[in-house]
């Protein structure tokens, strides 16, 4: 009978001790599975930071490229702005160097004209030479200004136009209607489509009414 007891008392402390150590085995699995996971964690989080770093670096060299390019954008156009200053100025002081080139030959030509007519060469024939040169000169200048887009304005019997032309007086006329230029003082000229100088011209008011026609006859009385 007691062997029994002892049998049963030793399989009861056999289970206990295996329950024993099945706890602790699950404590020591789970104390096991917890450090692993702690581990992974600062894995992930030493992942992270290095991922942060290197986020962070690759932001400042890309800041640090654009600085640069701007840096270099605003050079150029400083380097653009004082080319085409330079450029400006050089048009100013020497655009008209073709113009003045042609117009030389002209100034050459009149003083050949000037010494073919001296004090003693007064004769009708010198006379005659001077004045066929200085139609040739004059020529020339005309075919200089057309080379270079310069066009007269001689607006005789059309209608006055105030961005073209300049009124010296208004006078009646029977013949011309009201606005119309009657006379040419002095011709104007244009640059392409751009005023040089206006024609100065006298342009007809219309016919003259009864005081003014009463007015002239008084004149001519007196």
């Amino acid at each position: 009978m007691n062997m029994n007891k002892n049998k049963h008392t030793d399989k009861n402390e056999n289970v206990n001790n295996q329950e024993e150590d099945k706890s602790i085995n699950s404590l020591n699995n789970d104390d096991s599975q917890s450090n692993d996971s702690n581990s992974i964690d600062e894995k992930d989080s030493l992942n992270n930071k290095e991922n942060l770093d290197n986020d962070e670096s690759d932001s400042q060299d890309k800041i640090k490229d654009l600085k640069d390019q701007l840096l270099r954008s605003l050079a150029e156009n400083e380097n653009l702005r004082k080319r085409t200053n330079k450029e400006i100025e050089q048009i100013k002081k020497y655009g008209h160097i073709s113009l003045l080139r042609d117009f030389l030959n002209v100034v050459d030509n009149m003083e050949r004209a000037v010494k073919s007519s001296t004090s003693e060469n007064q004769s009708e024939t010198g006379v005659k030479n001077l004045i066929d040169g200085i139609e040739i000169v004059l020529k020339e200048m005309k075919s200089l200004l057309d080379k270079n887009q310069i066009k007269k304005i001689e607006p005789l019997h059309e209608k006055f136009d105030y961005n073209f032309h300049q009124a010296m007086f208004e006078a009646p006329s029977v013949d011309y209607e009201e606005g119309s230029i009657i006379e040419v003082i002095q011709p104007g000229y244009v640059l392409h489509d751009r005023l040089i100088r206006p024609a100065m011209v006298g342009v007809s008011k219309g016919e003259m009414d009864e005081n003014e026609k009463k007015e002239k006859k008084e004149e001519k009385d007196e």
